[in-house]
Order: C-alpha cells, then structure tokens, then sequence
C-alpha cells in the first residue's frame, strides 16, 4: 500500500509564497497520476492541481491558475506545490491524492492571513 505524507504548511500573510510537498513511499511512484486538493472549514474537499506520470502534462483550477505550480520528482517520490501570491481564500487544509484512488495523505494546513 502506497503512503502519502504532506509537509511544508503554514501561516503566511497575503501576497506571500509556500512550497507544499507530498512524499510517497513504494517504487512505483512515477506511474501513478498526482494530483492537489484542498478542503476550506464548512466546505467540501475542491481539486487543485494534476500533474502526468511523466510532469510534462499539468491542469489547474480555475482559482488558482497563474499563481500554483505542481511538479514532481520522481528520483525523490515526491510531487510539489509551489503556491505564489496566496489569497486568504486559499486557506484550507491541503492533500495530495494519486488520482483516481482512494489513497489520501493526511493533509497539511495553509493559512492565509489578510
């Protein structure tokens, strides 16, 4: 069974930058299709980001398309979320997912101080 565990949370004031990473156990990482999603408190769970079992092929939301960036890494089994000019709407818990399973990461906080 393939593990997920996200980092790189935290507290950053509006305008300001965070690199979320997802780190997954197992060697057959680079097969798997990676997304981003993120929950708000009273809100259901929201796609983010996906990026291609090779990273050259990525997708966005609409929200926050121009200011996210998910890459990966396949040497190192993780995949990344450079998140730029962050908005207080963009405060919720983050999780990465391979795509299409039910196989989750145990989240990690953003908060977006105005």
């Amino acid at each position: 069974q393939v593990q997920l565990v996200e980092s790189g949370g935290g507290l950053v004031q509006a305008g300001g930058s965070l690199r979320l990473s997802c780190a997954a156990s197992g060697r057959t990482f680079s097969t798997y299709l990676m997304g981003w999603f993120r929950q708000a408190p009273g809100k259901e769970r929201e796609f983010v980001a996906r990026i291609s079992r090779s990273g050259v092929n990525t997708y966005y939301a609409d929200s926050v398309k121009g200011r996210f960036t998910i890459s990966r890494d396949s040497a190192k089994n993780t995949v990344y979320l450079q998140m730029n000019s962050l908005k207080p709407e963009d405060t919720a818990v983050y999780y990465c997912n391979i795509w299409g399973t039910s196989v989750w990461g145990q989240g990690t906080q953003v908060t977006v101080s105005s």
